[in-house]
């Protein structure tokens, strides 16, 4: 034996009381020529380890309130649980796990945002054991195929239809099978529809379907006066902004240059360069008010015919109300006192919205009710383009439903012969990139297990409010569960 000393350990508390282990440990000589050690000091199991000033017990609850929490949250717990721990002595403690030096067999990989249309990383799942594999830094295809080529063994990785990914596969790993998202291609499919739905739009204003709740004959003495509405505001500022939109394109201005001028959303921008004016004009003129009284409107007015205007508010309301209204009785008495003077503004045609009839068409039929089967009903009746958008959409969201990844060819056959322009466009899409998609609605893998890690990841990162390095974040993501 070299020497004995004393050795502090500071141990889990005990209630509200800190808790310090003395030690006295024993220093010995090395009698073994070959090693570089001259004397070592013995370890207490389960208590001590090298160079630390805490317990074995402490040091893994630290570890683990700084995995949860990060650095400056975890330091303010530790002072509540009296537990001596800054935040710079719990990020020490924070080590990611080493990566395995091969790839899973069934790899996932998703895009994550740093900052929402500028900066992303890239997430790598293993899709068999449900963990995250690794996490890169950027989501570009250099960084991507390096990391594959240094992490062999993927036999099928599960993506999205982002170019970037589809090249470093090709690079770096051409005998994987790629299988593309399914949730990605039904995202993809309602785009087509709804724009298909926007592009005829005219053809519902003709054929806007559902009757008022209440139909009554007219009295030729109490026919209601049917002002001109004058342009609305609305439509001015629809018109100006295509006007502002083309001009800055046929100056060559990008999108995002274009939403930072006009202080847009970069959809909203590609919407107006990408539409023409008088589609935009029929969906600015058909924008419903957000009042509350007007889903009764027509049924009020129908009770005011009727009665020949000999009816109160009062009574209006309480029928009204029966039938959902929430709002306010000086609301009824104000549009009563408006039809009585001739100044109400009829009763605008209940034309579903674009979105609505995609997420009808998109749903199961089954899912949907009575009312919402026979509005889509008569929405294909008077737009042939949109019924065969239905039928299309329907037949591949069952492709996708049913894994019938053999019969997607003869699908896009049909699409592309007699489909509306939207229809066809995604279908040439998904010709393009055929072989994953026939393998994404074919074998039972997908990036379904990807998603719920990004949104994980999303809240890892929202927690730490933007501002720690990429290193701590990775950290996290790999440590936890």
């Amino acid at each position: 034996m070299h020497s004995t000393y004393q050795r502090t350990l500071q141990e889990r508390p005990l209630g509200p009381r800190r808790v310090i282990v003395r030690l006295r440990v024993r220093r010995f000589f090395c009698d073994r020529r070959s090693c570089s050690r001259k004397t070592f000091v013995e370890q207490v199991g389960g208590l001590t380890e090298r160079h630390r000033r805490s317990s074995v017990g402490l040091t893994g609850w630290l570890r683990s309130i700084a995995v949860e929490l990060g650095g400056r949250p975890a330091a303010r717990l530790c002072r509540r649980l009296r537990l001596a721990a800054g935040r710079t002595r719990l990020l020490r403690l924070l080590k990611a796990p080493a990566v395995p030096d091969r790839a899973p067999r069934v790899l996932g990989v998703d895009e994550f945002a740093f900052r929402k249309g500028c900066t992303y990383g890239t997430v790598l799942v293993d899709a068999e054991a449900g963990r995250v594999v690794d996490v890169l830094p950027d989501r570009s295809s250099e960084t991507f195929a390096a990391w594959l080529q240094d992490h062999p063994g993927a036999e099928i990785i599960c993506r999205d239809r982002a170019t970037a990914y589809t090249k470093a596969i090709k690079e770096a790993a051409p005998g994987a099978l790629e299988v593309a998202d399914r949730w990605h291609l039904l995202q993809n499919l309602s785009a087509a529809v709804e724009k298909t739905c926007h592009q005829h739009r005219d053809c519902l204003r003709k054929h806007p379907g559902q009757e008022p709740e209440l139909t009554v004959p007219e009295p030729v003495s109490m026919k209601l006066p049917v002002p001109e509405l004058p342009r609305t505001q609305i439509i001015e500022r629809t018109r100006h902004r295509y006007e502002d939109v083309h001009r800055l394109v046929d100056e060559g201005w990008t999108i995002s240059a274009i939403a930072r001028r006009l202080n847009l959303d970069r959809k909203t921008v590609r919407r107006f360069r990408d539409t023409d004016l008088d589609q935009l004009l029929v969906s600015a003129r058909d924008r419903r008010p957000n009042g509350v009284l007007e889903p009764f409107k027509a049924y009020l007015n129908a009770r005011f015919i009727k009665t020949q205007g000999q009816v109160s508010g009062t009574r209006l309301f309480h029928e009204i109300h029966e039938r959902g209204y929430r709002g306010s009785r000086q609301v009824v008495r104000k549009h009563l006192a408006a039809l009585r003077a001739g100044t109400a503004e009829p009763v605008r045609a209940d034309i579903p919205s674009p979105r609505k009839i995609t997420s009808w068409i998109m749903r199961p039929r089954e899912t949907l009710t009575e009312s919402q089967d026979q509005r889509l009903l008569q929405v294909r009746l008077a737009c042939s383009d949109i019924s065969r958008a239905c039928d299309l959409a329907r037949a591949f969201a069952d492709l996708v439903r049913h894994r019938r990844g053999y019969l997607l060819l003869e699908w896009i056959r049909q699409a592309e012969q007699d489909a509306p322009k939207p229809m066809q466009g995604f279908a040439g899409f998904l010709r393009q990139d055929l072989d994953a998609v026939i393998a994404g609605l074919t074998p039972p893998w997908s990036s379904g297990v990807v998603k719920g890690h990004v949104n994980r990841v999303k809240t890892l990162k929202r927690a730490m409010y933007g501002r720690a390095s990429f290193e701590l974040l990775r950290t996290r993501i790999l440590t936890q569960p």
